[in-house]
């Protein structure tokens, strides 16, 4: 017994080492850039490689506040990712409850066809004919419509609403509850783990949109903060000042404070939807 328990121990250090070691690898980098964007331009231009700087400035931040566009296109980027976030839950919901359904005639072919684009795509010409046929290059919906549903967060709710008991739907049929208002008032208030998690996933894809952006919106005045940020790194390294009023600190720093203020937002959501982010993806992931 005690050498059992001792073995327990040994693995209990030797993984909490590991879990350890592997956290620093992946929160280090980050805070490395953080402290660089705010470093001193002295700083950054003597030494080629520093962890922590002696002095603490706001130049790459306040060059980037500079460009006169980009407040808007950081909202061009919220509603972006608002309405985008709603349009991805409303058009998965919709079509994952039907799917879950073992009633529904030709639920097989439908499930074949949704995993069938999971393998195969269309590629980025096809995608782009057919956005412009529709008309939408140079709108904001060209960012939101051709990735309005993902077949992978597709399967994983439909599983999650195959898991629900069956009685629950029974009993509110009984009580003359439609199929609109079973989706409504039980299947959604007991998916709220799901539906948070994939939220936060596809809130992510859209304020990252970046390929989309670069192949259907023209009108710089429309770009979300992704390429607007890119442009900006790129006239700085050419040594061009074009996007902003204010002299360009080494690009170093503004290549840091990129990084930061396009990641940071999104992140601040994280600890309102971290109780239901665990629970979400491990549901649903088990049962086909």
């Amino acid at each position: 017994m005690h050498e059992r328990s001792l073995g327990n121990r040994l693995f209990g250090i030797a993984n909490g080492t590991v879990l350890i070691l592997v956290a620093a690898v992946m929160i280090i980098p980050f805070i490395y850039i953080v402290l660089i964007s705010f470093a001193t331009e002295q700083e950054v231009l003597a030494k080629s490689f520093m962890l922590f700087p002696t002095k603490f400035s706001l130049a790459g931040y306040r060059y980037i506040l500079s460009t006169p566009i980009l407040l808007h296109s950081l909202w061009v980027t919220i509603g972006v990712t608002v309405v985008g976030t709603l349009v991805n839950l409303l058009m998965t919901v919709l079509m994952a409850y039907p799917l879950a359904r073992k009633e529904l005639y030709g639920r097989r072919l439908i499930l074949l066809l949704v995993t069938f684009t999971m393998v195969f795509s269309a590629g980025i010409v096809p995608t782009f004919l057919i956005v412009k046929g529709l008309h939408l290059t140079n709108t904001y919906w060209a960012l939101i419509i051709p990735s309005a549903i993902s077949a992978f967060n597709l399967i994983i709710i439909k599983n999650f609403f195959q898991q629900l008991p069956d009685g629950l739907e029974e009993s509110a049929k009984i009580d003359g509850c439609n199929d609109l208002g079973i989706l409504l008032r039980i299947v959604l208030p007991l998916s709220m783990p799901a539906i948070a998690t994939f939220a936060l996933f596809y809130a992510v894809n859209h304020w990252n949109t970046f390929l989309n952006a670069i192949l259907y919106i023209n009108d710089s005045r429309k770009w979300p903060i992704q390429v607007l940020l890119r442009q900006i790194v790129i006239l700085t390294e050419k040594g061009l000042s074009d996007m902003s009023e204010a002299p360009p600190p080494p690009s170093k720093i503004i290549n840091m404070a990129v990084i930061v203020f396009s990641t940071v937002p999104i992140l601040a959501f994280y600890p309102f939807l971290q109780k239901h982010f665990a629970k979400g993806v491990l549901l649903g992931s088990v049962k086909g």
